[in-house]
């Protein structure tokens, strides 16, 4: 499994833009699968049945093993590739686009499509909003109340993730805290605490952290 990776939110969404009279208008979905990457594409052509044009792109798996691009009529090369090539700038995986294009009357060519394409995927990229999804281990912290307040803003403060506050008997919180850095994250609540809080691990998973930019 990979430690991070960034794909798109959960949700789907689309974004419209025009360009030279045309509507453009980028859908775009998380997927897991080839098959599920099709029955979205699939489901695209037939909501905009009535298009000029429903171009794709999708790019899937741990490595990017799966990529595929299709111009559906556009000239060769204007439309899936620089849609594929926007996934693969912004490093995405496990991200399906279709554009939909509403011809306006006006030709575009080749460079004009290009870079229309493109610039619909990153506008719908934006639109939709891009996640890392970190792995990363749980812990059940439970401390007493008169630490809530002292805990709550170091854990707030900190690089870990607060999933849940749980006002039971005692304070309990789930926090996730990044693959590799348990140690030290026990030995930080026990020097925090005095040692007076309780430390039970949970499951490692994936969370969603939102991210304004790929760029590492």
């Amino acid at each position: 499994m990979l430690s991070s990776y960034f794909t798109v939110n959960q949700d789907s969404g689309s974004h419209e833009i025009v360009i030279q009279k045309s509507r453009f208008i980028g859908t775009i979905k998380r997927v897991e699968s080839e098959t599920e990457a099709q029955q979205f594409i699939q489901g695209m052509k037939k909501k905009y049945h009535d298009a000029t044009h429903n171009c794709s792109a999708y790019i899937i798996g741990e490595h990017d093993q799966i990529q595929k691009a299709n111009d559906d009529g556009e000239p060769s090369g204007t439309a899936g590739v620089p849609i594929l090539e926007v996934l693969k700038k912004q490093h995405l995986k496990d991200t399906a686009v279709v554009i939909t294009r509403y011809f306006g009357g006006i030709k575009l060519g080749a460079g004009g499509l290009i870079r229309a394409y493109g610039s619909s995927t990153t506008e719908a990229l934006k639109a939709v909003g891009i996640v890392k999804r970190q792995l990363m281990k749980g812990f059940s912290v439970t401390v007493d109340y008169s630490l809530l307040g002292k805990f709550e803003n170091e854990l707030r403060n900190s690089e870990h993730i607060v999933e849940t506050i749980n006002y039971l008997e005692n304070v309990e919180f789930i926090v996730y805290v990044e693959a590799g850095t348990e140690n030290n994250f026990e030995e930080w609540i026990i020097n925090l605490s005095n040692a007076k809080a309780t430390v039970l691990p949970l499951e490692v998973k994936y969370i969603e952290i939102p991210v304004e930019s790929t760029k590492e």
